[in-house]
């Protein structure tokens, strides 16, 4: 028997399933890394994530949990070694975070040894994204908004 008792989409409802099933929220992003230090000393200290919680899940994977000012979605930082080495490929995922100043964020990573990957580059709103490398290669990108009209 299944998790809800049997029950087929029919009964979903009553056991308190949203209409079809849908998610109501996303809760967090996991990463798998090599270097669990170096890489949350990165998320901490370059961008100034704040460190949530840390543990070790059941099966023995080192977990940090991190959350940027003024979200609500965490970053699940792992490591794993079981799971083999890390590999990240080009242009398969990167996180976005909103900064005030993009210049001043590019002089602050460069100083700590991330200089911008790529960028800056203007849109055609006004805003300015550039993006920088984490330490196992995941890109990171930071937007600056476009200033309000009027």
């Amino acid at each position: 028997m299944g998790r809800w008792g049997g029950c087929d989409v029919s009964c979903a409802g009553r056991v308190g399933v949203r209409e079809g099933g849908m998610v109501t929220k996303l809760l967090h992003t996991r990463y798998r890394v090599a270097d669990l230090g170096r890489t949350i000393a990165f998320y901490k200290e370059v961008l100034g994530l704040e460190e949530v919680r840390r543990h070790k899940s059941p099966r023995g994977s080192e977990l940090v949990f991190l959350k940027a000012p003024g979200s609500e979605e965490l970053i699940e930082i792992c490591q794993y070694d079981a799971s083999g080495p890390v590999v990240v490929g080009p242009d398969l995922t990167h996180l976005a975070f909103e900064v005030e100043d993009l210049e001043a964020f590019a002089v602050h990573a460069a100083a700590k040894g991330y200089p911008l990957s790529d960028g800056p580059t203007v849109t055609s709103s006004g805003s300015v994204f550039a993006f920088v490398d984490a330490p196992e290669g995941y890109e990171i990108e930071l937007i600056q908004r476009a200033p309000s009209a009027g």
